[in-house]
């Protein structure tokens, strides 16, 4: 496995690949099991896997976590050489935006609400930096995991709007056993902050009860959500929303589309997010089938 810290050196590097497909995992760094995951759907699809860590300091308000965001290259390093990752991109800050770096990505509509209203420089540096990455490494995919939901739809559009020659693909969301989403915040919680952290899952479980056995109005199925999360007292919601899966609009009735449900919480010093699809019109076949083992 090569580490390369040099736009200049990946590309070379990048070339000795071609034309086999290649399939790229950007991430932040401090790997879990869901970034794994991520790249072992690119090692089954592709030749060749490219990783990035890069803790991004655009998509940080002055506020945020930037200076406290966990790292561990040693770790993480290792672990991906053990899944058999052929290059890992780990830059310096100065190698993505220079002293007099000066254009930024910026996507409309979808990046305004949601995480875009909580946070809203977040998108445009996620946008420019993804936008950066594909451009360096000229991927055949890229994967990202649901959990963040807004982004991969964001990605997905500024890559259709900029006609960019990348598949993305986009991973279901890998949990913990007690149902918890995978992050590299949850390191942020102390030991009973993360007992109380499931009632994210918890919420979202509800709600899709609530779905399947007939409700189809938005704003009970966004009551279901607070109910659940007021039954943990260190829990702070942020917003609660069911949305159309492609706009993120907020829905008044769960038509055809199907949904999206997602929340932010406050839990001690993590800020949690987490999602759920919704399918359009589930049948009780498909519940059997596609029934999730934390419903038991």
């Amino acid at each position: 496995m090569q580490v390369l810290e040099q736009i200049r050196d990946l590309r070379i590097a990048r070339q000795a690949y071609a034309p086999a497909d290649v399939g790229f995992v950007p991430t932040m760094g401090y790997l879990h099991a869901g970034h794994l995951h991520l790249v072992e759907q690119a090692r089954r699809d592709n030749a060749h896997v490219i990783v990035s860590i890069f803790v991004n300091p655009t998509q940080f308000a002055p506020h945020e976590d930037l200076a406290t965001y966990p790292r561990n290259m040693e770790r993480d390093l290792h672990l991906l050489a053990e899944a058999g990752v052929d290059l890992v991109f780990a830059p310096p800050v100065s190698a993505i935006y220079p002293d007099d770096y000066n254009t930024y990505v910026e996507v409309g509509g979808v990046t305004e609400m949601l995480e875009g209203a909580a946070r809203p420089t977040f998108f445009r540096g996620v946008a420019t930096v993804v936008c950066k990455l594909f451009n360096i490494v000229q991927p055949t995919r890229a994967y990202f995991g649901q959990k963040d939901y807004q982004q991969t739809i964001v990605v997905r559009q500024m890559t259709r709007d900029l006609n960019l020659p990348v598949e993305v693909v986009v991973c279901p969301t890998v949990r913990e056993r007690d149902g918890l989403a995978m992050s590299s915040r949850n390191s942020y919680l102390s030991v009973t902050e993360r007992r109380a952290a499931p009632v994210l899952y918890q919420a979202l479980i509800a709600a899709r009860r609530h779905y399947q056995q007939g409700a189809r109005d938005a704003e009970l199925l966004r009551e279901v959500m607070r109910n659940m999360l007021a039954t943990e007292p260190l829990a702070k919601p942020e917003y609660v929303s069911v949305a159309d899966p492609q706009t993120l609009q907020e829905l008044a009735q769960v038509g055809d589309q199907g949904a999206v449900l997602s929340l932010a919480v406050r839990i001690g010093p993590a800020r949690l997010i987490d999602n759920m699809l919704l399918e359009p019109r589930p049948t009780e076949t498909e519940h059997r089938l596609k029934g999730d083992p934390h419903d038991e």
